[in-house]
């Protein structure tokens, strides 16, 4: 096993010992990254080689003089590009946002510097984060390290393919709707949607804002979860962060006392595949094995979640990307003089077919006539589905079920029926309309080889406790052969 194929908590350990350095680390990726990435093209960007080793270098200096390496220990570290970072260019995958160069970090990456992580690179998306399989970039389509000829899932797409390949140790991504359990998922790796507000938003570029959430991914739920712990915590510059931090679950974490698993009827039935729903009830019947108690729960209001969903983000990213006119950065049409034509023409060469689909479904919605009939219908009805999942947990400790319908599907199948990939999105956008966190754990694979996640939900603000149940169910379906994906 090569150093990119570890996890990140091991090899923290080994950088402890000093049985490697972290520029053998660097090295380990950016090989790997030659190998893998003419196939797979999950970057935009990977900075300067002689940048990354000169500071692996540097770090590899001041731990042999004994002085004290953030938790992050000098690992590499790939951001999708959609968060900001000083001097590197943060594109959205757009033609809109081609050549923009931001003047200031995110938190987030403000909080991984501190840390001693190291910035790989910028990852591929689908354009502003609106899809869900990375094929709506306007740059290029990254592929599933699983099976090339399928997608990786999006919109984080390119940083769950980034760490299925090998090419980074951890990755960051942005869930509104499910865009970094989806890939995950597919990929065959961790991600998690933490409880809006964990993470600070600043820096990140908006889509829906009452919906987007920075997470981490990992090859394990440890990983997560050192991540996690770096850029958690409140922001003053980020009205909406939640006061204090998530800390460090323990690796030998289990949950207190029984453990109560919710598992909502609505999810089980027509739509879900059966390859899916054999590896989700396998993971069950293993919990079930150790004496969980398996609670049959639900969640009434799931058949509106989509369109609750989708009408309220479409409304948001209306208002979100008005910004982009051409007048202040980014691309500007050529040619015409007057400014309502430079503006059409901007935005009309500039979004993408997606964008341009949900600017205008999100425009539709809040217009005059049409504003009560559905988006404050939407809203309404948003509220009945927290309401749903507070009372689901008054019976469970976490809710589980599938993470997608299917597992990675063909490139091309869905990208003429938007409505298809929407639908994908149903076991996802409960949390982030909830406001909950919310994990994929690999579960095992389909009869064709394809990776399966289980999803895992907490209450708001338990994100430490269900990061310590996901170590629990992972540690299962590991010994069980289950989680391996080898």
């Amino acid at each position: 096993m090569t150093l990119a194929e570890m996890t990140a908590g091991s090899l923290k350990q080994m950088l402890s010992a000093g049985r490697v350095s972290c520029v053998d680390v660097m090295r380990s990726v950016l090989e790997r990254i030659d190998v893998r990435e003419p196939e797979i093209q999950a970057f935009l960007l990977v900075r300067d080689r002689k940048e990354l080793i000169a500071e692996a270098e540097q770090i590899d200096r001041r731990r042999a003089a004994g002085e004290p390496v953030g938790a992050l220990a000098g690992l590499p570290i790939a951001v999708k590009d959609n968060i900001c970072t000083r001097g590197i260019p943060t594109t959205c995958a757009s033609r809109i946002l081609s050549g923009f160069v931001p003047p200031y970090d995110a938190t987030v990456i403000t909080r991984i510097r501190a840390a001693d992580g190291v910035i790989l690179g910028k990852t591929n998306l689908d354009e502003f984060a609106m899809g869900s399989t990375t094929e709506n970039s306007a740059v290029r389509i990254t592929r599933n390290p699983c099976c090339p000829d399928r997608v990786p899932g999006g919109s984080s797409g390119g940083s769950a393919a980034a760490v299925a390949a090998n090419e980074t140790i951890l990755a960051l991504g942005s869930d509104t709707g499910g865009s970094v359990r989806l890939p995950a998922s597919f990929c065959g790796v961790v991600g998690m949607k933490p409880t809006y507000g964990c993470v600070s938003r600043y820096g990140l570029v908006a889509f829906a804002s009452s919906f987007d959430q920075i997470g981490p991914l990992g090859r394990s739920v440890g990983d997560v979860a050192l991540l996690l712990g770096v850029i958690a915590g409140h922001d003053p510059l980020d009205s909406t962060s939640a006061a204090g931090g998530v800390g460090q679950a323990a690796e030998d974490a289990q949950p207190k006392g029984a453990l109560r698993v919710g598992v909502p009827r609505e999810y089980f039935g027509a739509g879900l595949s059966p390859d899916v729903e054999a590896c989700i009830q396998r993971a069950m019947d293993l919990l079930r094995s150790q004496h969980c108690t398996i609670v049959p729960v639900t969640l009434p209001h799931t058949e509106f979640a989509i369109a609750t969903y989708y009408i309220i983000v479409c409304s948001e990213a209306s208002s979100n990307l008005a910004r982009y006119d051409g007048c202040h950065y980014g691309y500007r049409a050529p040619g015409p003089a007057k400014l309502n034509e430079m503006v059409a023409l901007t935005r009309s060469a500039g979004f993408g077919a997606e964008v341009k689909r949900r600017i205008m479904l999100g425009t539709y919605a809040l217009s005059a006539g049409y504003y009560d009939a559905y988006y404050r219908k939407a809203t309404c009805v948003r509220t009945l589905i927290a309401q749903d999942l507070a009372t689901a947990f008054q019976q469970c400790d976490v809710i589980a079920g599938p993470v997608a319908p299917t597992a990675a599907y063909p490139i091309g199948q869905t990208i003429n029926d938007p409505l298809a990939m929407y639908l994908g999105d149903i076991y996802t956008v409960m949390a982030n309309l909830g406001g909950i966190p919310a994990l994929s754990v690999p579960c095992g694979k389909t009869k064709d080889g394809l990776p399966v996640g289980l999803q895992l939900m907490g209450r708001a603000h338990s994100d430490l406790q269900l990061l310590q149940t996901a170590m629990y169910v992972e540690r299962l379906l590991h010994d069980s052969g289950d989680w391996r994906l080898s």
